[in-house]
């Protein structure tokens, strides 16, 4: 079965076509997602707008570079702990 992506722009157009009285299961066959996909977008991004779900996704990405470059330093903090820990 193939796998459909699809963009925080569509889920929140998803989510508001939700909240004008559709049901949830004919919904989900019309986009062709499973009920726990849609309630798990819900859980994400249930109240969002467009421009809040693009800043939410660029400080996710931002947090995750962050992430990188402290593990990176933590490293080399640690390679350097190893090496002044030695004998000379």
């Amino acid at each position: 079965m193939k796998r459909k992506r699809y963009s925080e722009e569509q889920i929140i157009g998803i989510l508001k076509e939700h909240e004008t009285g559709v049901k949830t299961a004919d919904l989900c066959r019309k986009h062709g997602i499973s009920e726990q996909t849609f309630y798990n977008w819900k859980a994400k991004y249930g109240g969002l707008e467009v421009s809040e779900a693009k800043r939410l996704k660029g400080l996710e990405n931002e947090n995750a570079k962050l992430k990188k470059l402290l593990a990176d330093s933590m490293l080399d903090n640690a390679a350097l702990k190893d090496l002044l820990a030695k004998k000379w």
